[in-house]
């Protein structure tokens, strides 16, 4: 069956530990603005929500007044930034390379769906040296519609030539895709989510990627 399986990961926050670069790129581009840097604590639950929330949420704490049109602008300059240092500091996390491997040798398709813009997703992955794991990677720009909305997780799936996938994320974006695509789910607890991932409906819940192939195994099996 693992030969008609895709295994989708998310990206930020579940297959590659990115907040260090954004982060740096958030301050970059708002560095002007009479902030002091902003660190992890303050920003770190919103990267997985994309550059747009973060410089948001950066003037929001500061009581500062965003007009959409220096939003614009600073969105584009994080942007150019982000993409000339995508992987200073991102790692993949603990235990994903090997786990890529290990599915790949049981015969499952490997996917990415992030709502990351999908040229910037391939770049990072194609830094991190796992490019080439995946049949299939689709961004936030790759369709018309992106997740929480199931036809991104159902198209990622179709791309894979395969009829079945299963999600693994770290988010509720990740839970909604996967509800709404009638998807199989599996969600980590060390990514970026704002709330508990076990409030999420998850068919499982792992801590380390070492226990993915027991998660995976379980949910086929039921």
């Amino acid at each position: 069956m693992s030969q008609d399986f895709a295994i989708v990961f998310d990206l930020d926050g579940t297959l590659a530990d990115t907040a260090p670069d954004l982060l740096a790129s958030l301050n970059h581009s708002v560095r002007d603005h009479g902030f002091g840097e902003f660190t992890l604590a303050e920003i770190g639950h919103l990267v997985g929500h994309g550059s747009i929330a973060m410089i948001r949420r950066a003037f929001e704490l500061h009581d500062t007044h965003l007009p959409e049109e220096l939003l614009s602008e600073l969105h584009q300059e994080f942007l150019v930034h982000y993409e000339a240092n995508i992987a200073v500091h991102s790692r993949l996390f603990d235990g994903a390379a090997k786990l890529l491997d290990h599915l790949s040798q049981e015969g499952f398709v490997l996917a990415v769906c992030t709502n990351k813009y999908e040229a910037m997703a391939r770049r990072l992955l194609g830094e991190l040296g796992v490019l080439e794991r995946f049949a299939a990677i689709t961004g936030g720009d790759t369709f018309e519609f992106r997740k929480p909305d199931a036809r991104h997780l159902d198209g990622t799936i179709e791309r894979c030539g395969t009829p079945h996938g299963l999600m693994i994320g770290d988010t509720i974006t990740d839970a909604d895709a996967a509800k709404n695509a009638g998807r199989p789910l599996i969600l980590v607890d060390f990514g970026y989510s704002s709330r508990p991932v076990g409030e999420m409906g998850a068919g499982r819940v792992i801590s380390h990627f070492s226990q993915a192939p027991q998660a995976i195994g379980e949910l086929l099996a039921e």
